[in-house]
């Protein structure tokens, strides 16, 4: 059976990582249409061109939007652009965010000012556009589904800037889901642990400090993109019609390691 069949699917930072991971997902689930968003540098666009005969394989019908996610107009024309093609939006999963790691007395205000501006604004912008169109559609209603992370619970002593980005856009579908409820529009969170993927593969290539990561886990090993996507899914589907305001950490057991 499948979890997510002819619904229209909404992913920011599409391309790489777990929004590629969850494109997929969604598509082998049965969703009808998805809107990928990706940046628009050479590199995603070779990316997004492989990932959309990928999902068109496994038959669902495709559009791929680019642009900043920091810039208000990129959400505006990711929603213009999958309504236009498929005349709705079911799900949204905002995955979109950067994490140039930095010390904090040393860190440049650019470094600040650019990790918020994709992490929290760009996550800002797709959620109110996209909520805005759910709140109009008929049959109204649908889930939005931000990707967080438990460095917004816990410190890092080169995630200053990552951090604060990521325990707001926990809060603010805590708050969306709130606000949104009456339109029958879902809001909830996943906190990604330690997973392998582009946003910290430069850090990780430490031996020592992956090895370290691995055994702050419970299960022995770091995550990937897919160990998201599966939850993501979930949280987009019937099976979790009752879930809003939800956070849910998805990290091998390695924030309740305390020992």
């Amino acid at each position: 059976m499948s979890l997510t069949p002819n619904k229209v699917v909404c992913i920011t930072g599409a391309s790489r990582g777990i929004g590629r991971a969850c494109a997929l997902e969604f598509a082998k689930q049965g969703a009808s249409g998805l809107i990928l968003h990706y940046l628009g540098d050479a590199e995603t666009e070779q990316e997004v061109q492989a990932l959309t005969a990928e999902v068109k394989a496994l038959g669902a019908h495709v559009i791929a939007v680019p642009g900043d996610i920091a810039a208000l107009e990129t959400s505006k024309q990711i929603v213009a652009r999958g309504v236009e093609a498929f005349g709705r939006i079911d799900v949204l999963v905002s995955n979109v965010g950067i994490c140039p790691f930095a010390d904090f007395l040393a860190m440049p205000l650019e470094t600040w000012e650019r990790t918020r501006q994709v992490n929290l604004d760009g996550t800002f912008y797709i959620v109110q556009a996209v909520a805005q169109q759910m709140s109009t559609q008929v049959p109204q209603g649908g889930s939005l589904i931000a990707i967080s992370s438990i460095s917004g619970l816990l410190g890092g002593a080169q995630q200053c800037h990552y951090g604060p980005t990521k325990a707001a856009i926990t809060n603010l579908m805590q708050n969306c889901a709130v606000a949104l409820g009456k339109y029958g529009i879902r809001a909830n969170a996943v906190l990604p642990g330690t997973i392998a993927t582009d946003i910290n593969k430069e850090d990780l290539k430490n031996d020592a400090k992956r090895e370290y990561m691995v055994n702050r886990t419970l299960l022995g090993r770091l995550g990937n993109p897919e160990d998201i996507a599966g939850p993501v899914v979930f949280l987009a589907s019937n099976l979790a019609r009752y879930m809003t305001g939800s956070s849910i950490i998805v990290d091998g057991g390695l924030f309740v390691n305390f020992q």
